[in-house]
């Protein structure tokens, strides 16, 4: 059990995440898998370190709450290592797990907001990187779809589960949507090859280092550095950078009509 990390299947990788917090995470998975701590608990414990820090941000205590963001990573890492590592991978742990971490940065951006006083740049910095992360997401389970690998959206729930669906739909549910009809307009009519050049590697490896792990250390380094503010700001910075990289889809997508029709 202590010799390998247990992985998430996924093609992007996220650097940070790989190098700093998927290593850190296992060391607290080698401690709580022989105590039987389950899954969910961990994932209560991220959450509750978030909001903790998210009230430190608010509080002005901005050193106390970088540190608690970065072992609330640790966390978010180590809940999924411990579900894979011990086989009690659930549906309640998925969506809780995705919607612990929305109150979290739905808090965070509130703390930033009563510290700052800049509230339209905090719902600025929260809804950009919604966006973003949902659409990291669902640009990994698509690329995985388009090579026939299993790339299932959130899985259908009842009970507690059930309750979590539904603000997961709620919420997360119309960017899925709104992203696949836009990658199902643009391939319309389109050949394999132009689907998998669309569906291109790069851009998934980028947009994974956009992630929720390297998205909190960030904001560490900005609420280190006395300026939380800073932080809204690369949220929305990220949210502008999907542009040029739609834009990149559509020049490989384009490139390969060409060569295609110059044949």
């Amino acid at each position: 059990m202590g010799g390998s990390i247990a992985r998430k299947p996924r093609h992007g990788r996220e650097l940070l995440c790989e190098r700093v917090f998927r290593p850190a995470a296992h060391l607290v998975v080698l401690v709580l898998a022989p105590l039987r701590v389950p899954p969910p608990a961990v994932v209560f414990a991220a959450g509750a370190t978030g909001m903790a820090a998210a009230y430190l941000i608010g509080s002005g205590a901005l050193v106390a709450a970088a540190v608690l963001m970065q072992l609330k990573t640790a966390l978010d890492n180590a809940d999924g290592q411990l579900a894979r590592l011990t086989g009690r991978v659930t549906v309640l742990g998925r969506y809780l797990d995705s919607e612990s971490d929305l109150v979290v940065d739905a808090a965070i951006f509130a703390g930033i907001g009563w510290a700052t006083g800049r509230w339209v740049l905090a719902a600025a910095g929260f809804a950009c990187l919604t966006l973003v992360l949902g659409v990291n997401y669902n640009v990994e389970r698509l690329y995985r779809r388009e090579r026939g690998e299993p790339a299932e959206a959130m899985p259908a729930a009842t009970g507690a589960a059930g309750l979590l669906a539904r603000g997961y739909a709620a919420v997360y549910a119309p960017q899925d949507r709104l992203v696949e009809r836009f990658v199902a307009w643009r391939l319309r009519g389109r050949d394999a090859g132009a689907r998998l050049a669309y569906h291109d590697a790069a851009t998934v490896t980028v947009l994974a280092n956009f992630g929720l792990s390297t998205q909190l250390a960030v904001l560490g380094v900005c609420l280190a550095a006395g300026a939380p503010a800073a932080y809204a700001w690369v949220a929305v910075a990220c949210a502008a950078a999907l542009v040029p990289l739609a834009f990149r889809r559509e020049l490989l997508l384009r490139r390969h009509v060409e060569q295609e029709n110059g044949r």
